[in-house]
């Protein structure tokens, strides 16, 4: 589930692993998406021994955001929804369709894709209200089109 997230909160005493090969089995499914997310000999180590790495080594690795005391959990997640509820969903939206299609480009051809869709995202409702705000000193009301 984590590796299918775009912000991670995590308190101190979460633990994180890939346990399969415990019981025979390998995390086929889980490499496909974490091979890229965390430095490779880290990655083949667990996926090979099984055991389980710290909140603390997690947000090293880049696989959590934040690391929080449990009492704190709910006011930090808090913080973060509030910190992307106001924004535009369609950029965001559009934004993380643009960020995984370039994963596997060169610098070149993900700066052009990246233009083109610049050009794309300047048509949408959102893209037009959010500039009227801006313009006008008000909060957007987005319509997620």
């Amino acid at each position: 589930m984590l590796a299918m997230c775009d912000m991670v909160v995590s308190t101190s005493k979460a633990l994180f692993g890939l346990p399969e090969v415990k019981i025979g089995m390998f995390p086929m499914q889980v490499a496909a998406l974490m091979q890229t997310m965390i430095p490779r000999r880290k990655f083949d180590e667990m996926c090979i021994t099984g055991e389980l790495i710290s909140a603390t080594e997690a947000l090293e690795y880049g696989l959590v955001n934040y690391v929080i005391e449990p009492e704190e959990l709910d006011d930090k997640v808090t913080w973060l929804v509030n910190r992307t509820i106001n924004k535009s969903p369609t950029a965001i939206r559009r934004g993380k369709y643009a960020l995984r299609a370039i994963s596997d480009m060169t610098f070149e051809q993900a700066l052009a894709h990246m233009e083109s869709q610049i050009a794309l995202l300047a048509l949408t409702e959102d893209a037009n209200e959010g500039l009227a705000a801006f313009n006008e000193k008000r909060d957007p009301e987005w319509t997620g089109k």
